[in-house]
């Protein structure tokens, strides 16, 4: 009896220590995936602080960019902006600090403001400005049926137009939001409009600014965009070509060398109102990149005539 009540201690012992050894080995596992988790997820932190810092990086250098050029125009007796310029030039990746720096400078004069749409006095829809909105559109494969959304998101009142959205439809979203009501701040105040999708938007985006640049420049513009500035370019898409190479030749020091172009007879004075050869605003789109980790910045700067450079607005992927 005692012998076998030993044993039977014996064997509740050893099955109490495994017990206690494979729950020790979970713990010792447990706590090793957590230091692990831990130090993977400081390094993810310090990877991403680190491309940060290299967006940060390319921000600085576009600055220094515009800047310089404007150093070169003050040295000109006709300065002008085109994609012969410094900062308009591609810049290749630079390796810096073990990452990777991307930079990109695109002037906003190249585009449509989307603001132009509706008058800021009064709040009524500009007409002309509509019209080469729905050229453009159709130019570039959207449909025009959103512009009176855009319109309705612009405009101060509260009337819901044919086609359009007011209050009463953003609020009923989820989550909901109330429209502008007045000019985008920026060009992502265009995504929250009724009817604008992911994929339209990023089209739409590559011709259209916010920032309040009245006239377009004839030396950076694409074509869809010269074209949608007066019929007499939309139906003539020789016209238009013809620009685009006379300005890779040599760039336009001034509107009036455009309107000295064959053929730019009948649209002289409708194009010297909407033309010009300098830009103002620019977006400096800045990308780090440091061991898998990556920072995207789009800075957006008003150009002074000194050369220094006012930050309008910036945002960080």
């Amino acid at each position: 009896m005692v012998a076998g009540r030993i044993k039977s201690e014996r064997g509740v012992a050893l099955l109490a220590a495994l017990l206690a050894i494979a729950l020790l080995t979970i713990i010792v596992m447990d706590f090793t995936n957590y230091c692990a988790l831990g130090y993977l997820s400081s390094a993810n932190q310090a990877n991403e602080l680190r491309a940060r810092y290299l967006a940060r990086s390319a921000i600085s250098v576009g600055v220094a960019l515009l800047a310089e050029d404007s150093r070169i125009d003050a040295l000109s007796q006709q300065p002008f902006d085109s994609l012969a310029d410094v900062w308009a030039m591609p810049f290749p990746p630079i390796q810096l600090g073990g990452g990777t720096v991307n930079l990109s400078i695109v002037d906003a004069a190249r585009k449509l403001d989307i603001n132009q749409l509706v008058d800021p006095r009064n709040g009524a829809v500009n007409n002309i400005a509509l019209a080469r909105f729905e050229t453009l559109f159709n130019l570039i494969g959207v449909s025009p049926d959103i512009l009176p959304a855009i319109i309705d998101w612009l405009d101060r009142d509260s009337v819901t137009s044919p086609g359009g959205a007011e209050a009463d439809y953003y609020i009923g979203l989820r989550p909901p939001y109330a429209p502008r009501n007045g000019p985008m701040p920026t060009i992502g105040d265009l995504r929250l409009v009724r009817g604008m999708d992911d994929a339209t938007f990023l089209k739409v985006r590559q011709y259209v600014t916010v920032m309040p640049e009245p006239r377009v420049n004839v030396n950076t513009a694409p074509p869809v965009v010269l074209a949608s500035l007066a019929p007499g370019l939309t139906e003539n898409p020789r016209l238009v070509a013809e620009i685009i190479q006379a300005r890779s030749m040599s760039p336009f020091p001034t509107v009036l060398q455009v309107m000295n172009l064959p053929g730019m007879g009948n649209l002289q004075q409708q194009l010297s109102q909407v033309l010009t050869t300098r830009s103002v605003y620019f977006t400096i789109t800045g990308m780090g990149e440091f061991a898998g980790a990556r920072k995207i910045i789009f800075a957006s700067f008003r150009r002074n005539t000194n050369g220094t450079a006012a930050l309008t607005s910036w945002r960080e992927n």
